[in-house]
């Protein structure tokens, strides 16, 4: 069982597989985006062996992440060889949707569980002022196929941000009371541009929840799932909707987890520009052991607890890099 310094077990491991994305959202692309190199970013048999180390030490879930992780090939292949690993529970992928509709059916016979797809607007003019991409049919697609597959539960995750899409809570809050589905607000964070995507535009989700009292009756799950998010029924509704919090609340002492870059690079915490490079131990062809008392290591270096809301550093690093 891996352990932190303040006694939190550390099972949850989130891989970004490539920092690459056929969106190019607002919020996270600019002028001065660079994609990194094809020799930077862990190959699969890396990823596959670190895995396998994380597994030893306590590891029992893996999400999948990007950039978008279906813009890389043969990602059946990965999530095939991690669905092998003694020790490995739970693999999850974490994804736009526009891909996902064509793929679902391989994904989930290589042994995926689950899915959480990112989508900021249900109306396909705005959907497509914010990526980019005229896609948002693809999106649907991909939801409902995920739906015919019986990649429960299927998770819908919405960024509430302040003048874009503030105005479609009760819409998205819709989508789960139609479809067995989880609705999951998110709150904003700040890691584009700050004088277009800064602290202004955050809702928190005491306002979310607010707004959407106001229309449907919310009653707390019985059972609430493991992870930051607090979780409703729809009273009359098939679904759930879900509030996550990482701006206006503490939720850093719930926190289970670790992140892998695509480059290779081990986070302890999201709001940390800190990192580790296993990579470089990896490709110096360092033993199973060191690696292993590597991860032991940074892990001892997880913080308590990111900054006050207001003082939050500012990552150098996107959302495409870090794999959210």
């Amino acid at each position: 069982m891996l352990k932190d310094n303040f006694n939190r077990v550390i099972n949850y491991l989130r891989i970004s597989i490539t920092d690459r994305c056929n969106l190019r959202c607002r919020y996270c692309v600019n002028e001065n985006l660079q994609f990194k190199k094809h020799d930077e970013i862990l190959t699969y048999e890396e990823i596959i062996r670190f895995v396998k180390l994380c597994a030893n030490l306590g590891i029992k879930k893996v999400r999948l992440t990007g950039g978008e992780p279906l813009v890389r090939k043969n990602i059946s292949y990965l999530i095939e060889e991690i669905n092998k690993i003694e020790g490995i529970e739970d693999i999850a992928l974490t994804t736009n949707g526009v891909f996902l509709g064509e793929k679902v059916t391989e994904l989930k016979q290589a042994g995926l569980k689950r899915v959480n797809i990112s989508l900021d607007s249900l109306k396909k003019d705005r959907y497509e002022f914010i990526t980019g991409v005229d896609a948002i049919n693809d999106v649907f697609t991909g939801i409902k196929r995920s739906i015919e597959e019986g990649l429960y539960p299927i998770k819908i995750n919405t960024v509430i941000i302040k003048g874009f899409n503030d105005d479609e809570i009760i819409d998205f809050a819709s989508l789960a009371m139609k479809w067995d589905i989880h609705v999951r607000f998110i709150e904003f964070m700040p890691f584009g541009d700050p004088d277009l995507w800064g602290p202004s535009k955050i809702v928190t989700s005491k306002k979310v929840e607010e707004v959407i009292r106001t229309v449907f009756d919310l009653e707390p799950t019985v059972n609430q799932h493991k992870g930051p998010a607090k979780m409703f029924k729809i009273k009359g509704g098939k679904g759930e909707v879900g509030f996550i919090s990482p701006m206006s609340t503490h939720i850093c002492s719930e926190c289970n987890r670790i992140r892998l870059t695509s480059d290779g690079m081990i986070m302890p915490c999201l709001f940390s520009d800190t990192e580790y490079d296993v990579k470089k131990l990896i490709r110096e062809n360092a033993s199973n052991e060191e690696i292993m008392a590597f991860i032991k290591g940074v892990i001892k270096e997880k913080p308590q607890r990111k900054y006050e809301l207001g003082q939050i550093k500012k990552c150098q690093r996107s959302l495409r890099n870090i794999g959210g």
